[in-house]
């Protein structure tokens, strides 16, 4: 029907009485593979994980973990010097801690308040950057 009540000549054609589909038990949170999906989805499982080379032989990834081991562990040992350095100045792993939620903290305010300034942006029509000095924030803030 158009706005004065009539109806168009073009009318959709009633929907076909069609059984839908049986499925089986839903599993929560599952969904099947649409159908036009399906073919993109057929290929070939790919592991994340690289796979050793056809030519290479087994001592050789041997190798490559150990070498990976080692590197590992230089790393952790340089990390636990810098962190008995940073003891030693007077620094506590608390603190550290504390220091970052508040961080964190600041982040999440500061988000907010660049959301807000970004729509007042808009209703005023303006760049966000030319509200700063009305604000008081400097540029670079």
């Amino acid at each position: 029907a158009d706005l004065r009540g009539r109806t168009s000549a073009l009318a959709l054609d009633p929907p076909a009485q069609q059984t839908p589909p049986k499925r089986g038990p839903r599993t929560p949170g599952l969904r099947r593979t649409q159908p036009g999906l399906a073919k993109a989805c057929g290929g070939a499982f790919r592991s994340p994980r690289p796979s050793p080379k056809s030519g290479q032989a087994a001592g050789a990834s041997e190798n490559s973990v150990h070498l990976d081991i080692q590197k590992l562990k230089e790393k952790r040992d340089v990390l636990d010097k810098e962190l008995s350095q940073l003891t030693s100045e007077g620094y506590s792993v608390d603190e550290l801690e504390d220091h970052i939620s508040q961080l964190h903290e600041y982040n999440d305010i500061k988000d907010v308040g660049q959301m807000l300034l970004g729509k007042l942006a808009v209703i005023r029509g303006v760049t966000t950057k030319e509200l700063y000095p009305e604000f008081g924030l400097d540029t670079n803030d």
